[in-house]
């Protein structure tokens, strides 16, 4: 994935893969009606790793949730990313997000703040049974 990429981008967050099975919402069938246009799906390196972690070391209904999460990841596009010393997960996708002006698929009201702070859309579930987005995607 390139910067100048034509196609539009979302960043996925790992709690975005678990919306299919906590909300019963075909989040790919969603993204289509709500961009109206092409787009890449993203993975990035380091949130693929925290949902492997979970998988092989979270409560046994988390590893359930991190495999079915691993999945649904294989249809997004994998960006190798490196975290920097002393920044957490979400640091990591603020900061990509920025430098790419992507979108980012995120259910985690911290992060959902931050990036509407730097002017980032958000992609994420209302109401339980609809993604909606804030900001120009």
């Amino acid at each position: 994935m390139t910067q100048e990429a034509t196609q539009a981008c979302l960043i996925m967050d790992s709690n975005a893969l678990f919306v299919p099975l906590q909300f019963r919402i075909d989040i790919f069938e969603q993204l289509e009606r709500l961009l109206k246009r092409k787009f890449d799906l993203i993975l990035l390196s380091t949130v693929k790793q925290e949902l492997e972690r979970l998988a092989k070391r979270g409560t046994p209904k988390a590893r359930k949730e991190a495999v079915y999460a691993l999945n649904l990841a294989e249809k997004c596009v994998l960006m190798n990313v490196d975290k920097k010393i002393g920044e957490s997960l979400d640091d990591v996708i603020v900061r990509v997000a920025d430098e790419l002006r992507c979108a980012v698929f995120t259910n985690d009201a911290e992060l959902k703040k931050r990036l509407r702070d730097i002017n980032v859309p958000v992609v994420y579930v209302r109401q339980k049974s609809k993604l909606e987005a804030d900001g120009r995607l």
